[in-house]
Formats: structure tokens, sequence, C-alpha cells
């Protein structure tokens, strides 16, 4: 057993001079539990995902509401804000829309 596998997190992203910042799946996870966790509603995919120079910015789709048939369903896109430690520090809701429709093209894939 090498001691790579009982090392915790933060030491081994310490080690060779690296700062503490979490890896970008690390990152996913926090976001989707945070906004899960503040909102009531289940994350159900990441659409956007893009670091910047003051942390993290991602775009969680969530089910707002479920109906039957489940192409019914209202579903929302969350821009979700994080620092570079990957502590949420903001988030809106930027639109609704029923799962089984598509948008019309928008520029930037949003």
């Amino acid at each position: 057993m090498t001691d790579s596998q009982n090392t915790p997190k933060t030491s081994r992203n310490r080690q060779g001079g690296a700062d503490d910042n979490p890896t970008p799946m690390e990152v996913l996870r926090q976001a989707r539990a945070q906004l899960a966790e503040l909102t009531g509603k289940a994350a159900e995919t990441v659409s956007s995902f893009e670091q910047t120079e003051d942390g993290w910015v991602l775009e969680i789709e969530v089910l707002e509401l479920a109906r039957v048939p489940d192409t019914m369903s209202l579903l929302a896109s969350y821009q979700v804000e994080l620092d570079p430690q990957g502590q949420l520090t903001g988030y809106r809701r930027v639109r609704r829309y029923e799962r089984g429709r598509s948008d019309a093209h928008r520029p930037g894939g949003r």
C-alpha cells in the first residue's frame, strides 16, 4: 500500500508546492451538493463549467417540478458562482423550461 492512498486530500494537494485549491471534479461535486442544500432541489447535471479569476462559474440543471409524463417536468438552469476553494458565493436561476422542449439556438450554447 502506498502512502498516497492514505494521504488526506489537503496534504496531497500541497505536495510539490501546489496550493489548497480543489480539483475540477471536487468543485463540481461541491457545487451540486451546496446548491441542492440551499434550494432543496436535486441537481441533475452540470451543463457548463468555467474557472475564472475569482473562482468558478457553473450552470447547473435542476428538476423544479416533476410531472407525468416526465417530458412535461419543469427544469431550471442555475448560474452558480464559487470561490477558488469551491465554496458557493452566489446563485441565480437563469431560465426555466419543460424537459421535452428544446431551446431556440442561442449563441455560446446558452
